[in-house]
């Protein structure tokens, strides 16, 4: 609850205080890196969602250091890829963009670093201190939050089978005769599980409760079932915006940034259903056993792409909350549509009358196990 607390009065600060100028920070305000590596390998998502970090503070950074970034677009496998390259002691990553449950799991396996962000970090510009500023975002030692963002559905607005009628509600989803036509999920139990509980008469509250037993399990997957025949599976975030677009999707999932870009900027036949929206967190890890130059390079990187302006920058490009308190009242318009974010942003008052808070903890400590439930649960 402290969590989602701190996501409501970052919304109501965007909304409050409005847009402020937005600086480059100049060669000369940024410090020296002593003894740091001329390159770095970052490891993002893609699409619209990494776009707007080369944009916000990628390029910015390169411009004044000259260091060369080179991108990998494997966040889905973070997990996975970092078991197998400290098994084979061949770490080729030096920055990671995880989900918090990731960074979570990644710290008690002892493969992420954990930060110091008072002194790691940059403070905000009043002076307070970077743990602060993030305050309960900050849900573990080795996680550096960025963004706030959401899953949730859009729905194309042209479908003649639907007779008029748009879909209001989660369990629209399952309402295949009411909306007709083909669904697009995540491949995954995550958020999944937790909608088709909601929507087989389970209270939000009681949703991990439930899920924690087999019982629970059995029937989230019964619910699904329901459904299975008519869903398209996604493992990339781009994949519903695409659907979507070209009309093999009627309604999909995916996170609120990418339908941002598929409703605003390519102006699309498609709508949001903010109804049950899960709230999660995005943000980076630092891989353990990064030679030292390596280190001091991710380090001077971090401390500058996660300062205040930086977060802010980063909603201009995209429609993600940025996790610093200080950085929400810099929140203006995007940069190439001259419209204003802060109504798009999942936190924003109207788009959060009910949402779904995502336990970070619970999912950290049960995602092998669902995971390989779900995946056998799909092959049959």
């Amino acid at each position: 609850m402290k969590i989602k607390n701190m996501l409501m009065s970052t919304a109501a600060a965007m909304v409050a205080l409005g847009a402020t100028a937005v600086t480059v920070q100049s060669a000369d305000e940024l410090p020296a890196c002593d003894n740091c590596a001329n390159s770095m390998t970052l490891v993002s998502w893609g699409g619209a969602y990494q776009n707007s970090q080369v944009k916000a503070y990628a390029e910015p950074y390169k411009a004044l250091t000259g260091v060369d970034i080179v991108w990998e677009e494997a966040s889905n496998e973070a997990v996975a890829k970092l078991r197998a390259m400290k098994e084979a002691n061949n770490l080729t990553w030096d920055l990671v963009d995880v989900v918090a449950s990731d960074a979570i799991r990644l710290c008690d396996e002892g493969l992420a670093r954990e930060m110091d962000a008072d002194t790691e970090l940059a403070a905000a510009p009043d002076g307070t201190p970077a743990s602060e500023d993030f305050g309960d975002l900050m849900v573990s030692d080795c996680f550096i939050p960025q963004i706030v963002y959401s899953t949730t559905f859009g729905y194309r607005t042209d479908v003649e089978a639907w007779n008029g009628k748009t879909p209001t509600n989660i369990c629209d989803v399952f309402d295949t005769e009411t909306f007709p036509g083909k669904r697009s999920l995540e491949k995954r139990p995550i958020n999944n599980m937790e909608w088709a509980l909601i929507c087989d008469g389970v209270a939000k509250e009681d949703v991990y409760d439930v899920l924690s037993t087999p019982e629970g399990v059995d029937k989230a997957l019964a619910k699904l079932d329901t459904i299975k025949d008519d869903v398209v599976w996604w493992s990339a975030g781009a994949e519903t915006p695409q659907l979507l677009a070209d009309g093999e999707v009627v309604i999909g999932s995916t996170y609120n940034g990418r339908l941002f870009s598929v409703i605003e900027e390519q102006k699309q036949p498609v709508a949001m259903l903010w109804d049950a929206q899960v709230f999660d967190l995005d943000g980076w890890i630092v891989p353990t056993g990064l030679p030292e130059d390596r280190l001091n390079r991710v380090l001077h990187f971090l401390k500058f792409a996660t300062d205040t302006q930086r977060l802010a920058d980063q909603a201009k490009y995209i429609s993600y909350g940025p996790a610093r308190k200080s950085s929400a009242p810099l929140v203006g318009k995007h940069a190439d549509l001259g419209i204003e974010m802060a109504p798009h942003m999942p936190t924003d008052p109207a788009n959060a009358k009910n949402t779904f808070l995502y336990n970070y903890e619970w999912w950290a400590d049960n995602r092998d196990d669902l995971d390989a439930k779900f995946q056998a649960w799909l092959a049959k």
